[in-house]
């Protein structure tokens, strides 16, 4: 049966996460909804990251098999069943054996700041109206890098077999008057991204030091990470493959 990559882009701010939940609105589901009416038949899909619930995603991806060929076609007859804030971007035939999630090679995650108040960043950024240390936030960004045991930046009761992630990249730049976090790991996991935001802020307040910040990642301990930093703030970026895949 043929398998297809589906990548889209959404705006989280109404959905409960990306992943089908019972008696709630997520990505998964309005997907599923739109290609069970457009393709007359059900359709199970597996997605590629989980973010949560208010997260963002320029790029994420899902991979269905159905019976017979589709084309890139069918993407304007799914965006005019789809609400407006999911977009279906592009539709490609993959291998039999072909998984969204597994045969991901990393993914890129952005939390944007901002620190004056605008009323047209308030459901994409988060508002953070303190003075920061550039420098500091960009060392603590850069410790990140050492270390492969992210414990301390995993929400409790998450059911995963190991907590070691590869950072390839972390850094923080400034970008139309916002502040932006930027990462790249092979993987990530639940609440990570906003753990480490929400304590390199901290960092950059001068609430911790870049010492205290290394002992809250060698600690494996979640209850010392700061996981304020809200969900509006955080897009999934890019989910990035082998270019003879897609």
């Amino acid at each position: 049966m043929p398998r297809y990559f589906l990548e889209l882009a959404y705006k989280g701010t109404a959905y409960k996460g990306f992943q089908v939940q019972d008696n709630a609105n997520t990505i998964q589901g309005e997907v599923e909804r739109a290609l069970a009416i457009l393709l007359k038949r059900a359709v199970q899909l597996t997605g590629s990251s989980r973010t949560d619930a208010g997260v963002h995603a320029w790029q994420n991806y899902f991979h269905f098999d159905v019976e017979g060929l589709l084309s890139e076609g069918i993407l304007y007859n799914l965006n005019a069943i789809l609400p407006p804030d999911i977009s279906a971007v592009k539709l490609s035939a993959v291998p039999a054996d072909a998984h969204c999630r597994f045969h991901a090679l990393s993914r890129t995650y952005r939390y944007y700041i901002y620190d004056r108040k605008n009323p047209f960043q308030d459901d994409r950024a988060y508002f953070y109206p303190f003075k920061l240390d550039m420098a500091n936030l960009q060392a603590s960004a850069e410790i990140v890098k050492a270390y492969t045991d992210f414990s301390s930046f995993a929400k409790r009761n998450t059911q995963v077999f190991t907590h070691n992630c590869v950072i390839k990249h972390s850094f923080w730049t400034s970008e139309n008057g916002m502040l932006v976090y930027e990462v790249t790991s092979n993987r990530f996991l639940r609440g990570m991204v906003k753990g480490l935001v929400g304590t390199m802020l901290r960092v950059g307040r001068g609430a911790i030091s870049l010492n205290g910040f290394r002992e809250i990642i060698e600690a494996r301990d979640g209850s010392r990470a700061d996981f304020s930093a809200p969900s509006h703030g955080l897009f999934l970026v890019s989910v990035n493959y082998d270019c003879n895949l897609l």
